[in-house]
């Protein structure tokens, strides 16, 4: 029975022993609570597992009893054990005091708080930037790729290449210079607000404080629709001579003709076979010359609209840009391989073309004598040629990105570029130096006009406003914002208001010294 009961007691003390060895497990790591109690938990181990083990051998037997049945003398004395009661007490004591020590050190209010590393709280941020705006998309090219066109924010998503058209008058000799550029565009879409950061897991349990809200702007209101305006961005307007007529051309490829007293739609002229791009009254009256995408220069007859004669530029490529001398004799366009092809009109036939740009033609213009013409290009050069011996006089770099809207003034010594480095720039071509900057448009100023009487400049831009500058000075007059996004066209009336038309297909007036402008002819339903 006695040897039973020290074997319980036994392993009862190399549980304990185990346990202080346990407790050892935090100090291996070497951190300073776990180090403090190294030593107290290491020796009431060891001293339980030693006793434990001295209680399973036997060595620690306890003190003899009599049995009262049995003489204290004789052999009954001679073989009772003696025992070790002191040393047996002390190694009963000990694995008690390691199991208090262990209890205190787990639940005990001294209990020594081991530190937690918190995980890191992530941090929603809001974008350093808002959105950008999608009207100015343009770059100067870099060597080995070609810029992107800025046109290409007004094109809507162009079918598939046309083929030349079939015409019973011969196509003119013209070489092409290089290849046109095989990308087309679609049309610039809306800015999309950045979305608010919505606040993470960790986020929310942070006290939020209360922030204000800016509510949205209020939506424009809806615009007046005509069954017969244009269905797409109006990227040409002209006047006629007398101021009765505007003929405009959209990237819907209709030419339409206006009654500008009436206010109403005369007639459609025709349609291009690619998108519309020019439409210019001839000094007859009685005429118009349209051009496009589609590489045809049409001629017209305004009474019907009636085909009279086809100009094909072949492998020159689609027509940017078209002009026609004031006497009516000379055309100049622009194409978008790089190609300047000047036209004989009385004859209808090629006078030559001029292999000056490395890209597209963005910008034409025919000096009043009629004997020379300025262009620009998507890369910001501009070029000054004789038209009659068909033959470059100047090349330079006039703008950091593509060159829009030349005008020459009535003296044929100075012009006028707007450009996608958002400024007009006044020329000396003589010296060909900068006389006059225009500063004030944040977009690619896309078309320019001048007044009659060569006082008074207009412009339109992709940052969607219309301006009225100062000739002499350079200073703003007036500054017109439908708020409709991007304008494309812009042309003076006879009353001296300016006309306006954009991607929003409608045609606007505009007062000459500022104020509202009104929907001249509006643009069809969507």
């Amino acid at each position: 029975m006695k040897r039973s009961t020290d074997r319980l007691l036994a392993l009862a003390m190399l549980a304990v022993g185990t346990a202080c060895f346990a407790k050892l497990y935090p100090a291996l790591g070497g951190k300073p609570p776990a180090m403090a109690r190294l030593e107290v938990f290491g020796v009431a181990g060891l001293l339980s597992v030693l006793a434990g083990l001295l209680f399973l051998a036997g060595l620690l037997p306890g003190a003899g009893r009599h049995d009262p049945a049995a003489p204290l003398f004789g052999r009954d004395a001679e073989i009772a054990p003696a025992g070790h009661p002191r040393l047996r007490r002390a190694a009963l004591a000990l694995p008690l005091l390691a199991l208090l020590v262990i209890i205190a050190d787990q639940f005990g209010p001294w209990r020594t708080q081991e530190p937690r590393s918190e995980p890191a709280k992530e941090v929603a941020a809001a974008p350093a930037e808002p959105a950008p705006r999608p009207s100015e998309l343009k770059t100067t090219p870099e060597a080995g790729a070609k810029p992107a066109t800025p046109e290409a924010n007004i094109e809507p998503a162009a079918p598939a290449q046309q083929e030349a058209a079939k015409s019973a008058v011969p196509e003119p000799v013209a070489v092409p210079i290089q290849p046109m550029q095989p990308a087309e565009y679609a049309p610039p879409q809306p800015a999309q607000p950045a979305k608010p950061v919505q606040p993470t897991e960790q986020t929310a349990l942070a006290p939020v404080p209360p922030q204000t809200v800016a509510a949205p702007p209020p939506a424009p209101p809806p615009q007046p629709t005509a069954p017969e305006g244009h269905r797409d961005a109006v990227v040409w307007l002209a006047v006629s001579a007398d101021g009765h007529e505007i003929m405009s051309a959209s990237t819907d490829r209709m030419i339409k003709l206006w009654d500008i007293n009436g206010k109403r739609l005369i007639r459609d002229l025709g349609q291009q076979k690619d998108m519309a791009r020019s439409a210019l009254f001839m000094p007859d009256g009685k005429t118009a010359l349209t051009a496009g995408d589609d590489g045809e220069i049409v001629l017209r007859q305004l009474s019907d609209g009636t085909v009279l004669h086809v100009f094909s530029s072949g492998a020159n490529g689609g027509v940017r840009q078209l002009k026609i001398s004031q006497d009516g004799k000379r055309a100049v366009s622009g194409h978008d391989t790089g190609s300047v092809v000047v036209w004989d009109l009385e004859k209808g036939t090629v006078l030559h073309v001029l292999p000056g740009h490395d890209w597209s033609v963005s910008s034409v213009a025919i000096s009043p004598d009629g004997t020379r013409a300025l262009t620009g290009s998507i890369d910001g050069e501009l070029k000054l040629w004789d038209i009659v011996a068909g033959k470059q006089l100047r090349s330079w770099h006039g703008h950091d990105r593509g060159a829009y809207g030349a005008v020459f003034l009535a003296d044929g010594h100075h012009a006028v570029t707007g450009s996608g480095d958002y400024t007009i720039k006044l020329w000396d071509l003589d010296t060909f130096k900068e006389i006059r900057r225009f500063d004030g448009h944040s977009g690619t100023v896309y078309a320019l006009a001048l007044s009659a009487d060569g006082k008074r400049l207009g412009s339109v831009s992709l940052d969607g406003t219309a301006r009225i500058w100062n000739m002499d000075t350079g200073a703003e007059i007036a500054e017109f914002d439908p708020g409709t996004g991007p304008m494309y066209s812009v042309a003076f009336a006879a009353d001296g208001t300016l006309l306006t038309g954009g991607i929003d297909r409608t045609i606007r007036n505009w007062p000459a010294t500022g104020g509202d402008g009104t929907v001249l002819f509006a643009g069809a339903p969507e």
